[in-house]
């Protein structure tokens, strides 16, 4: 097995995602802030994704020793150097979640209860006491679930395959088709610093990242077929989630429209 075999097993659901028919249901500004309000979860969670990866893949304790495979070493170090540091619009160094949050607060979204629930997280000082206390759509928290169990089974090549392709992969087409509705919806509202986030996204994420997790994906799995058969899984597993958070953010779209 390798990564064009994993990438005919799951393009049915990569284009359940990509057809979705969130994409069609943002017209308004109130959408827009109700994606945000909620994907925001998504960008978040990939951070830790990130993160997990990084401390499996490379040495973040002292004293220092050189992990097993330089490639993998350097793969994930160059993803994390953009995703936790990139250059804003208007020139600062953030991480992509920040970068996301202050798209969200300079068009109007509101960033309380993503602030409420992070604050639980670190109080609580444990994730799944905090997603299943809070008052986040089910499929919302088992989107975040999904996520954070496959980071607890610590398992690097699940890690990846969940960071991958149902992350990395799909965010070119994903935020394409988002940034058409919003370009053709939104002509007067100041959205520049969201779309700067996505056409980056879309830039890094098709040129080098995408690629990049791609290569990351077959340096952990090598020859190994049990391996490559757990990629296949948590990858189908992925985009089901993924496609659950967006039948959560089409319902809330829809819960507005009815009570208007």
């Amino acid at each position: 097995m390798n990564i064009s075999t994993i990438n005919t097993k799951i393009e049915s659901h990569k284009q359940l995602l990509l057809q979705h028919p969130l994409y069609e249901k943002v017209k308004t500004i109130e959408d827009l802030h109700q994606f945000l309000e909620n994907h925001v979860y998504a960008v978040w969670d990939f951070m830790s994704l990130l993160k997990a990866l990084q401390s499996r893949l490379t040495c973040t304790t002292t004293p220092w020793f050189a992990t097993q495979n330089p490639e993998t070493r350097y793969l994930i170090n160059e993803i994390v150097l953009a995703e936790e540091s990139d250059l804003t619009l208007d020139g600062k160094r953030l991480s992509h979640f920040e970068m996301y949050l202050e798209a969200m607060q300079s068009c109007g979204a509101q960033t309380t209860a993503l602030e409420a629930f992070l604050q639980k997280v670190s109080d609580t000082k444990n994730i799944f006491i905090a997603i299943k206390q809070s008052d986040l759509h089910y499929k919302i928290k088992a989107f975040l679930d999904f996520t954070f169990h496959v980071i607890e089974e610590g398992k690097s090549h699940k890690i990846a395959a969940a960071f991958t392709f149902g992350r990395e992969d799909l965010i070119p087409n994903m935020f394409t088709e988002i940034l058409k509705n919003f370009e053709q919806n939104f002509p007067e509202t100041d959205l520049s610093k969201l779309i700067y986030y996505f056409e980056r996204h879309i830039e890094l994420d098709a040129d080098e990242h995408g690629p990049m997790a791609m290569q990351m994906i077959s340096e952990l799995c090598q020859e190994d077929e049990h391996k490559w058969k757990e990629v296949e899984e948590v990858s189908i597993l992925a985009l089901e989630k993924r496609i659950g958070l967006w039948d959560a953010i089409e319902e809330k779209i829809e819960n507005k429209l009815e009570l208007a």
